[in-house]
């Protein structure tokens, strides 16, 4: 047995449950890490491109999609901690867009059948996904504001906003609410417009906000919203089901990639690329109760309420998302949180987040354990791909001890 309590033999279980799905052309390569009580195993399987001749390797890069939402959570807590944001105050002086809101009646009303708010939007309600504004899970669009979403850009999708900060501010502060303040949760959005709390309190841009006081401390060093050209080479191909077709397409190239330029908007929900190797020390800080070695970036006491469950019964009760979201599960800062034992790797206060291009990262304080999943095949259903839970399952049966 490893120091780590990883079964050898159960890890070889895993690396050939892995190539199997490469093997099937489910996804051309794979990257995974298991990490326990120090001891760290990363394997990587296949190539970069479907057809290419480039191994993947432990520093391809990829984008990391909605794994940017914990450290963009972790980023307002950094301010919270400095006392220039407080959870519970309007965020009205940094967002004005946002000020003295209209609520629709009801999901099927028409834009202007509307109400005001009851109270300003706060921090906790944007850090929890409660603000009023976030994804309309109804396929295929049936109601008026998902039509004025989209209308406005500002609908979910895989296909990240390209809009300065402002004009995409405008554009939500023109739309109204979904749902009063903190009563429900609506994914995604809330992460993008924390982003731009976060610039508009420092005065610096996200990314520079990001490298300064979390991606330098803790050595990530090829985690940002763009990748240098003298890097491309490490950039893997992003691959979708064509929603013309059906059929496996180049959703974002290497050498041509929408990540080879600074983006115009930075996204806190979903734009940063990254490697495994920096995702792990981010985990190792979260895991540490927000030190890493010699740096500390969050206390203790933030981290644990970071990845505490902040929804109540009856938001969940109010919040439709993918089907059995809820069931033994939580939402805290950018982070799910695990709170029932209904499966093999769902530990109580294990947390994380999987990214719709296809990366999981969840940390699990009671196994002592980060695991993190990273190809470049979009998710083709709300619940995730087989890989996902393959994965997930191959990681916790090498459990030994």
């Amino acid at each position: 047995m490893s120091s780590g309590g990883l079964s050898p033999a159960r890890l070889g279980r895993m690396r050939e449950v892995m190539a199997g799905h490469v093997d099937r052309g489910t996804v051309p390569g794979i990257v995974t890490l298991v990490g326990r009580r120090g001891e760290v195993h990363v394997d990587a399987i296949g190539t970069t491109a479907l057809g290419g001749d480039v191994p993947m390797r432990r520093d391809t890069i990829f984008r990391v999609s909605s794994v940017t939402k914990p450290i963009v959570a972790a980023a307002a807590m950094i301010l919270v901690e400095e006392c220039r944001l407080r959870l519970d105050d309007p965020v009205d002086r940094w967002l004005p867009e946002l000020a003295e809101r209209r609520v629709l009646r009801t999901l099927a009303s028409s834009l202007d059948d509307t109400v005001p708010a009851n109270r300003p939007i706060t921090l906790r309600d944007v850090v929890t996904f409660r603000l009023g504004i976030g994804a309309v899970m109804v396929y295929p669009a049936e109601h008026p504001i998902q039509h004025a979403m989209a209308e406005a850009g500002v609908a979910p999708g895989p296909v990240l906003p390209t809009v300065p900060p402002d004009e995409l501010m405008r554009r939500y502060g023109s739309l109204p609410l979904l749902h009063q303040p903190g009563e429900q949760w609506s994914y995604n959005s809330g992460s993008d417009i924390l982003g731009v709390l976060i610039a508009r309190v420092t005065g610096v841009s996200l990314e520079t906000f990001l490298r300064e006081r979390i991606f330098a401390p803790l050595g990530m060093v090829d985690t940002a919203f763009s990748v240098p050209a003298d890097r491309l080479d490490r950039l893997s191909t992003s691959y979708w089901s064509d929603p013309e077709t059906g059929a496996t397409a180049v959703f974002d190239g290497a050498v041509d990639s929408r990540w080879a330029r600074p983006p115009v908007f930075e996204s806190g929900a979903g734009g940063l690329v990254s490697t495994v190797d920096d995702l792990l020390a981010f985990g190792e800080m979260m895991l540490n109760h927000g030190r890493r070695g010699n740096e500390r970036i969050l206390s203790r006491p933030s981290v644990a309420l970071m990845t505490t469950d902040q929804i109540t019964p009856e938001q969940k009760a109010r919040s439709p998302f993918v089907p059995g979201f809820w069931d033994g599960r939580g939402w805290g800062f950018g982070v799910s949180v695990m709170t029932r034992r209904d499966d093999l790797a769902a530990t109580p206060g294990r947390y994380g987040w999987d990214g719709g291009y296809g990366i999981s990262w969840y940390v699990d304080p009671g196994e002592d354990l980060i695991g993190i999943l990273m190809t470049q095949s979009l998710f083709d259903s709300p619940t995730g791909p087989s890989v996902l839970f393959d994965f997930w399952t191959s990681a916790y049966q090498a459990i030994d001890d």
